[in-house]
C-alpha cells in the first residue's frame, strides 16, 4: 500500500490537515494517510505544545470514521528530539510491505537543507510537497523523489486556532466537530 506519512505536531489537529490528507488519498493515489503526532518538533519550544496524549487524542476523534486515515503514536516509541529521518527508518524497518510518502508543507521545503540528515531523508524515500501561502515551490527544479501535489492552499494554522480558543471565539467549523467539543469541555 501506498501510505502518506503526516507528521506533525498537530497542536491541534483542525480541518485543514483533515482536508488535506483526504485530497492526498482522494486525488494523489494514497491508500492511507497516517497522521504520526509528533511528541516534540526540534524546532519547536516544548512549552508551545499541548500534552502529547492529549494531541494524540484529538487525531483519534478528527480521523475516526474515515478507513483513510489513522491516528499513530509511533513517534512516541522513538528516541526524543523526534527526528524524520530516524521515524521513517523505523516505518520502513516495521512495515516493510508498505510504501512511505513523507507529507511536508512547501514551508518546510523552503528549510529542508537545515533538516536532520534531510539529504538521506530525501534519497530514500518519496516526499509530497503540499502548497502553502507564501512559498512558492519551483516544479521543475524539484529533486527526482519529491513532488509538488497541487491540492487546495489552506491558509488556517493550529497557532490561529490556539490563539481563537484563547480569545473564547466560536471557530467551531476550523476544527472537527468532535476536537471542537472535545477542545470545548477540556476549557481550552
Amino acid at each position: 500500500m501506498k501510505i502518506g506519512i503526516y507528521s506533525g505536531s498537530f497542536n491541534p489537529v483542525h480541518v485543514a490537515h483533515l482536508a488535506l490528507a483526504n485530497y492526498l488519498c482522494e486525488y494523489e493515489g494514497l491508500d492511507e494517510v497516517w497522521f504520526m503526532v509528533s511528541p516534540r518538533n526540534p524546532f519547536k519550544q516544548e512549552y508551545e505544545l499541548l500534552d502529547d496524549n492529549f494531541r494524540l487524542e484529538l487525531v483519534r476523534l478528527a480521523v475516526a470514521g474515515y478507513s483513510k486515515f489513522k491516528a499513530s503514536d509511533f513517534e512516541f516509541h522513538l528516541p526524543r528530539p523526534s527526528y524524520t529521518i530516524h521515524t521513517l527508518e523505523a516505518l520502513h524497518r516495521a512495515y516493510p510491505e508498505h510504501a512511505f510518502y513523507f507529507i511536508m508543507g512547501s514551508d518546510n521545503w523552503a528549510s529542508f537543507t537545515r533538516w536532520y540528515e534531510w539529504e538521506r531523508i530525501l534519497s530514500e524515500n518519496h516526499i509530497l510537497i503540499y502548497p502553502r501561502p507564501g512559498y512558492p515551490v519551483q516544479k521543475d527544479m524539484l529533486p527526482g523523489h519529491a513532488r509538488l501535489v497541487s491540492s487546495p492552499v489552506f491558509e488556517i494554522s493550529s497557532t490561529f486556532i490556539r490563539q481563537a480558543l484563547k480569545e473564547g471565539k466560536d471557530i467551531r467549523y476550523f476544527l472537527h466537530p468532535a476536537v471542537y467539543d472535545r477542545l470545548k469541555e477540556a476549557d481550552f
